[in-house]
């Protein structure tokens, strides 16, 4: 599969903005921890090994026929920018800096509330980052 449906594109994106909404409102930076973990696994194993979309696949299922797609290299670029974004989160936390690690992921839980509101801010690094590479192999 090169392409997965956007509902799980969106159950990934709510799953995230929720568990990094309730780790900053509630000082959980385990929770931050465990959403590491999630998205690791999910950026080894694909869609099918995302918690988010295995939890959300049976609501969302009905929308998949008809429903638009993303690109599974978009996603995983993504899903790596996220886990950057929550490993210096993750890091603050170790040097006992929980401001930076709390603002950190907020960074990162607004960038993906921006996704479910139509402006993925990781596809625009994404297509940015390809354009230069466009460019750089052009001249040679």
């Amino acid at each position: 599969m090169k392409e997965i449906p956007i509902s799980y594109v969106r159950s990934n994106q709510v799953g995230i903005v929720s568990s990094l909404l309730v780790a900053i409102i509630f000082d959980l930076p385990w929770l931050i921890a465990a959403l590491f973990i999630v998205l690791l696994i999910g950026l080894v194993f694909g869609p099918k090994g995302n918690l988010f979309i295995i939890a959300a696949k049976p609501f969302v299922q009905k929308f998949i026929a008809n429903g638009s797609t993303e690109a599974i290299v978009l996603q995983r670029f993504n899903n790596l920018l996220g886990l950057t974004f929550l490993t210096i989160s993750l890091l603050s936390f170790l040097l006992n800096w929980p401001i930076v690690g709390y603002v950190v992921a907020g960074i990162m839980g607004a960038a993906a509330l921006a996704a479910i509101l139509g402006y993925c801010i990781g596809c625009t690094i994404y297509f940015q980052f390809k354009q230069l590479r466009a460019k750089r192999l052009s001249r040679g």
